[in-house]
């Protein structure tokens, strides 16, 4: 990883988009600071579409996309995208799945959780799974005691076989049953929503995240950048973020916000 500032510095005028995680990225202990916000507003007021990238439940990414200044969200590691039609006065929700499909996932996951809750001791439903439409969230470390390293292992390996896909965030272990990601979704929403082919415009759009389910995301995108605290996870990248800031957390945000801005002298 290089630093922040080892960005070529005329890329900011020709950024489309950008793209970041929220958890530990956007936020900073679990709090979504004024910088971090403030942020988000001038990378839009700028002309960037801002969208984030987040392993968050439906219910969330509900309030987000009607009430942050975003553009879209892609939710629950790629199972949607909200987009908010502001002139005609709807919510636009794209999932993956079907309304059936995930409904007939959910009793699945119901008997999986019970599981891992019985051969887990300390491990325990995410407080935001009642939100979600289409993954199950077992929090390791937000409300909980953060589990040995062992622990987290185990929870993946019993998502793993029983066959869903499996990501670590911050926070949470994610599963899910499909094919998909966040890069997955996030090139469907770039498609269908922005006419943006991402597999030739990669390059106009930057990535900021912090944690395994980012490693897609990190690889993809060219200048792909991580938050300081990306550091903690590097044993358990897939891939890590070509460039790194700083700060940590929501600070880095900001950090890597003002520099593509400063850099068009936007």
């Amino acid at each position: 990883m290089r630093p922040l500032t080892d960005l070529p510095l005329d890329i900011g005028p020709g950024i489309k988009g950008v793209l970041f995680d929220i958890d530990d990225t956007l936020t900073t202990d679990g709090k979504l600071t004024a910088q971090a916000y403030a942020a988000m507003e001038e990378l839009q007021r700028a002309g960037k579409w801002v969208v984030p990238i987040t392993g968050r439940p439906a219910g969330w990414c509900d309030h987000i996309a009607r009430m942050w200044p975003v553009d879209a969200v892609v939710g629950e590691n790629g199972a949607f995208y909200f987009v908010h039609d502001t002139q005609g006065h709807r919510l636009v929700k794209r999932f993956v799945a079907s309304e059936s499909e995930r409904r007939a996932n959910r009793d699945k996951l119901s008997a999986i959780c019970e599981r891992i809750l019985r051969e887990v001791p300390g491990a325990a439903v995410a407080s935001d799974q009642s939100y979600r439409e289409a993954d199950l969230a077992i929090d390791y470390c937000e409300d909980v005691p953060r589990l040995a390293d062992a622990d987290i292992d185990r929870i993946v390996a019993i998502m793993k076989e029983a066959g869903m896909r499996s990501k670590l965030s911050s926070i949470h272990v994610n599963g899910w049953f499909g094919d998909y990601d966040k890069l997955g979704m996030t090139r469907i929403l770039m498609r269908e929503r922005f006419g943006v082919d991402l597999d030739a415009d990669r390059g106009s759009f930057v990535f900021i995240g912090d944690s395994p389910n980012d490693a897609p995301m990190f690889r993809y995108f060219p200048y792909s950048i991580g938050v300081a605290n990306v550091q903690h996870f590097l044993s358990r990248l897939a891939a890590p973020p070509h460039y790194i800031t700083r700060s940590r957390c929501g600070a880095g945000f900001a950090e890597a916000a003002h520099f593509l801005l400063g850099a068009g002298e936007i």
